[in-house]
């Protein structure tokens, strides 16, 4: 099967129906379906033959669990063989339950316990900085109930500090979060110096917009609204 077949939006259900026994994060997978989509075919400077070079733009995943879409989009952008979907989380199989950065190409980072992958990605942009290479994109997709995790918050507020204009946050807004924040999701990157902006988390032109426009000196975080979980 060629991974040329599907390659196009409409073909992610299709994909993501030959990945099976993972019903208890199917909501996980599908509520980052279109995001994921808009950076990969609109966004992001990536290709299956430059996920090594050092210029690539760089996706963190650090909602890890659920991962059929992300697998899906990277199947349809030829980053992995269509074929390998349909034994994902079987032994020896490369695509497990949570994505291995050593096993899946394009994954940039390992993903299990939430809350790493912010300050991962500021790290990664911090690095690309000191390289001298400022036009590099980092973008961390973080999901709402994640945000409850602490170390996000350090990570928020010294990339806020540090004018990390080459990241990019990107948080899946289906109201799961246990504490949650005051005015909401933006508001808590706002309060730290960043651009923030939210859009319904389907809308593929407004996601669009919502990564490419403008935000000089400051890190960008774009909230994704989809229909709550459950």
């Amino acid at each position: 099967m060629s991974t040329t077949t599907f390659s196009r939006y409409a073909d992610l259900p299709a994909l993501i129906g030959l990945m099976t026994g993972d019903e208890k994060h199917q909501a996980a997978a599908e509520s980052t379906l279109d995001v994921l989509w808009v950076l990969y075919d609109r966004v992001l400077a990536v290709t299956p033959e430059t996920a090594d070079h050092p210029d690539r733009d760089r996706f963190l995943l650090s909602k890890g669990h659920g991962p059929a879409a992300f697998y899906a989009v990277l199947a349809a952008k030829g980053f992995i063989d269509v074929r390998a979907l349909r034994s994902w989380a079987e032994f020896d199989s490369p695509l497990g339950h949570h994505p291995d950065r050593t096993l899946v190409p394009g994954a940039e980072i390992g993903s299990g316990s939430l809350g790493h992958g912010l300050g991962l990605g500021v790290g990664t942009a911090l690095a690309l900085r000191a390289q001298g290479r400022t036009r590099t994109r980092v973008v961390v997709l973080v999901g709402d109930a994640e945000l409850d995790e602490g170390s996000n918050h350090e990570a928020i507020q010294l990339a806020g500090r540090l004018g990390l204009e080459s990241l990019t946050a990107v948080a899946i807004d289906n109201r799961s979060a246990t504490h949650g924040w005051p005015g909401g999701i933006g508001e808590r990157f706002a309060r730290e110096g960043w651009a923030a902006r939210s859009v319904g988390g389907r809308d593929h032109t407004a996601l669009y917009d919502a990564f490419t426009l403008p935000h000089s000196g400051r890190p960008l975080a774009v909230v994704a609204r989809v229909n709550p979980k459950g």
